[in-house]
């Protein structure tokens, strides 16, 4: 159990039934009364966003997540195989897991987060910035590497691009 006054950034709780991770949080403290401590909380499995109120010293259900680098290395009917790359163990994980899966490639290295209690895999996140090669280019159009990016005019195909695996924007052109 964790205190609501211990709720940060990051931390992991169950509450309705779900794991929900903090997303922000702030103190408050209105003229007369207890101090208030809201929170905004994202659901690891569909992505819902709530805000929440708790008194001071409220119990809540703390869950223990861990990160981990897993390198992916292909795709097959299971799921794209992952490799931890402390142990080499290898595992599938669902595309739904993977937040920007469709611009990932063989070799990226992904976080990914799991439940410590009973191992249950809650997601997988690409680095916020990756690097694309663009393969298709209609001028002042768009840039294509299996999906669809709006790029400037001046990008050509051949160019290596950054791009918001978040979004899947255009950031800034890549060096070799």
């Amino acid at each position: 159990m964790i205190n609501s006054q211990d709720i940060k950034k990051g931390t992991a709780i169950r509450m309705d039934g779900g794991i929900w991770v903090c997303i922000d949080f702030q103190h408050r403290k209105p003229g007369k009364g207890n101090t208030i401590m809201n929170i905004k909380v994202k659901n690891v499995s569909d992505g819902r966003v709530l805000e929440r109120r708790y008194n001071i010293g409220e119990k809540l259900e703390d869950v223990v997540i861990e990160h981990r680098d897993y390198q992916y290395l292909y795709e097959d009917p299971s799921g794209r195989i992952f490799m931890n790359n402390e142990t080499f163990e290898q595992i599938p994980i669902a595309n739904d897991l993977v937040i920007g899966h469709e611009f990932m490639k063989e070799g990226d290295t992904v976080s990914v987060v799991s439940d410590t209690t009973d191992g249950t895999i809650l997601y997988a996140e690409m680095p916020v910035k990756t690097v694309l090669r663009v393969t298709h280019s209609e001028p002042g159009i768009k840039g294509d590497t299996g999906v669809e990016i709006r790029v400037p005019l001046f990008i050509n195909e051949g160019d290596l691009i950054q791009v918001d695996t978040r979004d899947g924007s255009y950031l800034a052109r890549a060096k070799e």
